[in-house]
């Protein structure tokens, strides 16, 4: 009798879905029904940065838009090769913050490691789409020199997962070094920063909340939304899941001209985020990263739009609106 055939691995939805993203600007245009003609596309900044975004994100989208607020964050752009006084590869001077490969050490108490250099989708104004990934690999040795680090300075009390978007891993291996920052004893928390619940939800899986809540270590997610019409049925289930197996949630949005930059959307935002289980945490003013001064909006106006969102909602419900330099001991508040 001969052996029965090998099993074959299958995948998990949200991993068919992630292969299925929307990566050629036609196909994008044909479910938008749009033309390329009306987008004020450029091949260059394409391949400079491939377009990248999950279907069902993009169904989110209006269609026949083309100044849709969420496509307007997806989009190649002409604008992204217009030369930018103070717009650089590395606005945040992140390299200086490298303690060992891939991991960063930037204000007191936490760490962050970055766990891939992939994402669900590619954000046009990523203050890391240039950052050299390749340098940074903590993942080839199994992250040990990583971990060595942290176990080694026990005033780290909190591990913050990123990337790329830590959440296109595989549960395994993230699962495994889960445990073993829970085996380092001064590690209080373990923090995730991703996109994944926003537009791929499907993502919070069991095998997801299993890992993240199945450790000694309080599990915290930052997603990330800048739009109220991000967040549809399918995320406010997803956002219930990881609430349900005790995860603490906040979100950031980054201030994006033509995308968030009024009022009225930023306190609907934070309604729709807080009717989710999400508590509005950071409004960021956009990093400089080279590529996206089109949606740079101006620290005088970031103050005036804070301001009324201020005269919007009950305290709990304001973001604090803040930005990231280099060198400081921590974010520094705006508002």
């Amino acid at each position: 009798m001969s052996a029965p055939p090998p099993a074959v691995p299958t995948s998990a939805p949200w991993q068919r879905s992630l292969r299925r993203a929307v990566s050629r600007i036609g196909e994008l245009c044909e479910l938008l029904d749009l033309e390329p003609e009306e987008l004020g596309l450029d091949e260059a900044a394409w391949r400079d940065f491939p377009l990248r975004v999950p279907r069902g994100f993009a169904a989110r989208m209006r269609r026949g838009d083309p100044h849709d607020p969420l496509l307007l964050q997806v989009l190649p752009s002409a604008a992204e090769l217009l030369p930018a006084p103070g717009f650089v590869a590395d606005p945040l001077a992140e390299r200086r913050a490298v303690k060992a490969p891939g991991l960063l050490h930037k204000f007191a108490g936490r760490v962050l490691l970055i766990t891939t250099g992939a994402c669900a989708v590619h954000c046009r104004y990523c203050f890391r789409r240039h950052f050299p990934y390749a340098e940074h690999r903590p993942w080839a040795d199994g992250w040990r020199q990583a971990l060595a680090c942290v176990a080694g300075d026990a005033s780290i009390r909190e591990v913050i997962l990123s990337g790329g978007d830590p959440l296109v891993l595989d549960d395994d291996k993230l699962a495994a070094l889960a445990l073993a920052l829970a085996d380092l004893g001064h590690v209080r928390r373990l923090r995730l920063h991703s996109r994944l619940p926003i537009v791929l939800p499907e993502r919070v899986d069991d095998a997801l909340l299993a890992w993240l809540s199945g450790t000694r270590l309080q599990p915290v997610v930052v997603i990330h939304a800048n739009h109220p019409n991000e967040i549809d049925g399918g995320v406010r289930a997803a956002l219930a899941r990881l609430r349900s197996a005790g995860v603490a949630l906040l979100n950031q949005a980054v201030l994006l001209r033509r995308v968030n930059d009024d009022a009225a959307v930023l306190a609907a935002l934070s309604e729709s985020l807080f009717a989710a289980g999400v508590l509005p945490y950071y409004l960021h003013l956009l990093d400089p990263v080279a590529g996206a001064a089109h949606f740079e909006v101006g620290e005088t106006r970031a103050r005036r739009l804070h301001a009324e969102l201020a005269a919007r909602l009950p305290g709990y419900l304001l973001p604090r609106l803040v930005r990231e330099v280099p060198g400081a001991p921590s974010k520094v508040a705006l508002g």
